[in-house]
């Protein structure tokens, strides 16, 4: 199979069109056309259906598809990185964090890491935690930064603990809520969690080691924007890092409850898969965010800001 049909093939299920996936490779819309006749000649397999409304993938153009651009991000890499020892660092390195991370340690980290490897590309994805493991397994992301998860399949990833943070409960500023003194006050509040459901969440998982029955779910969200929205403006209660709470920009919408319960504490990490690990590039850049985790921890703003 020639590299150019597995794109051609790529960008047609992406698009949805065939025009529009020979406009994006830059090629003629016959010229795809073959090219994708060609790799269904081949594996003596449809691979696409075409319709008047444009195309869509057949069961075997779906195993393609993954394989295919796992292969082929597989092979960027290995060209990135035959450059990298050679004492080349350019290509593109891509960056799954959290909210939190990219307001507190991507700024210095690539502040520091550009101006040593100009020639490096970075892409940045904001992502809830959540989304991130499915972009690491899938090559989507090199990196992602956020919340160490408790378990993780032994042999996949590699994991480097970055630094402490702590998570609070958040309420409307003025509202009733706001003057909570614990926890069980809070439980006949709407609680608005992040993630896919309100069946696993950090809001749960604070109830729980307190040994109190987690709240009712009133509402899920999957940025940290529709967090603050709901709790600053719908009266909802929800949890965030401490810093995020206490930012100047959140500050006028939002408090943290006076609570006699201890934040959650969780552990920033940064998690690769243990193949990109070794990537010389990953390897720097990680060296770059340990710096930037020492540098932000003995900031005195982050000191008082993670004081309970």
């Amino acid at each position: 199979m020639k590299i150019p049909a597995l794109r051609a093939l790529i960008s047609a299920i992406d698009e949805g069109s065939l025009r529009a996936a020979a406009r994006r490779i830059g090629v003629s819309q016959p010229a795809l056309t073959k090219m994708i006749r060609e790799l269904e000649q081949e594996l003596a397999a449809p691979l696409l259906v075409r319709s008047t409304t444009g195309v869509t993938p057949t069961a075997q153009g779906k195993v393609l598809y993954e394989r295919a651009g796992l292969a082929l991000r597989e092979l960027a890499g290995a060209a990135q990185e035959i450059g990298q020892l050679g004492g080349r660092m350019s290509g593109q390195l891509r960056i799954g964090a959290v909210p939190l991370a990219v307001m507190l340690l991507v700024p210095e980290t690539l502040r520091t890491f550009s101006r040593e490897f100009d020639g490096v590309h970075l892409q940045i994805n904001e992502e809830l935690y959540i989304e991130q493991l499915m972009n690491l397994r899938r090559g989507d992301v090199d990196i992602a930064l956020g919340p160490i998860p408790d378990r993780l399949p032994p042999g996949e990833f590699h994991v480097e603990v970055l630094m402490p943070v702590s998570m609070v409960v958040v309420a409307r500023r003025g509202s009733v809520h706001a003057s909570a003194c614990s926890l069980e006050a809070l439980r006949g509040a709407r609680w608005v969690y992040t993630g896919l459901s309100g069946v696993t969440g950090y809001g749960r998982r604070l109830f729980e080691q307190n040994g109190l029955e987690p709240p009712a779910c009133g509402a899920t969200v999957n940025s940290t924007l529709g967090l603050l929205s709901l709790i600053g403006g719908a009266d909802f209660v929800g949890l965030m890092p401490r810093p995020l709470a206490l930012h100047p920009a959140a500050a006028p919408f939002i408090e943290v409850p006076p609570l006699q319960e201890a934040p959650l504490g969780l552990v920033l990490g940064a998690i690769t898969r243990v193949e990109t690990a070794l990537r010389p590039v990953v390897r720097h850049f990680l060296t770059h965010l340990h710096r930037a985790a020492h540098h932000l921890q003995n900031d005195p703003s982050w000191t008082s800001w993670q004081r309970v």
